[in-house]
């Protein structure tokens, strides 16, 4: 990473210039990156998760978890073509962030925020984050599917993020120093009057779902062991 800083430029009498005035530069190019170096090093895993993610029971969840979201983010793309038929609503499409306003007054949430797992982002939050923004696209897909003519698709989609779920609450219960039970997902009370509306909320939420999933790859295989093999081999 290159980085971009100002250098600190001083005057300086010379006496072999007969009292002209020169300049120096300082090294605080040197001195930032040192003090770029210590941020990146405070943000490491701590140890004590760095042997629970080792452990070959924690790496069996993380692959089969991703697994999993790599399964879902490749059906995200049939199942919009299965259920969305209004043609202005395109799934990759820049015209989506004009919908936010729309999504307010359906009654969409925003997912979660992920992180890759470091000192300042632990590993129990982002496996908890995980699990509550699968869930929460598990609610909002269960909210519009009776609204949907063709839910296949959906209802795959539905199976494929519940087992998700079930692999994250694994590895969150191994890493929580304490039982937590996992809640199941809430009920969304969405304004659904017409039938746009239904198209919007549904298309919406595979956008959504689609951009959370690619956060959740990148999560899982910071801690995917099996990435490091690969690469010294």
């Amino acid at each position: 990473m290159l980085l971009s800083l100002p250098l600190l430029i001083t005057p300086r009498h010379s006496s072999d210039s007969g009292g002209s005035i020169g300049l120096v530069v300082c090294g605080f190019t040197v001195i930032a990156f040192h003090s770029y170096m210590a941020t990146f090093a405070r943000s490491a895993p701590l140890p004590e998760t760095r042997a629970l993610v080792e452990a070959p029971q924690f790496q069996e969840l993380v692959q089969r978890s991703r697994s999993l979201i790599e399964k879902i983010l490749q059906s995200i793309n049939d199942t919009h073509k299965s259920c969305i038929h209004t043609e202005t609503l395109q799934l990759n499409s820049p015209e989506n962030s004009k919908l936010v306003i729309m999504a307010s007054t359906i009654g969409i949430p925003s997912a979660p925020v992920l992180r890759v797992v470091s000192e300042n982002f632990t590993l129990e939050t982002g496996l908890k984050r995980m699990s509550e923004g699968l869930q929460l696209h598990r609610a909002l897909l269960i909210s519009v599917s009776p609204r949907l003519a063709n839910k296949d698709k959906v209802t795959e989609l539905l199976a494929d993020i519940k087992d998700l779920v079930i692999q994250i609450n694994k590895m969150l219960k191994m890493a929580q120093a304490e039982t937590a039970v996992q809640p199941s997902p809430t009920p969304m009370a969405l304004r659904l009057p017409g039938e746009y509306e239904v198209q919007v909320a549904t298309h919406l939420t595979l956008v959504q779902l689609q951009s959370f999933g690619q956060d959740t790859v990148r999560c899982l295989r910071s801690l995917d062991q099996s990435n490091d093999e690969e690469t010294e081999s």
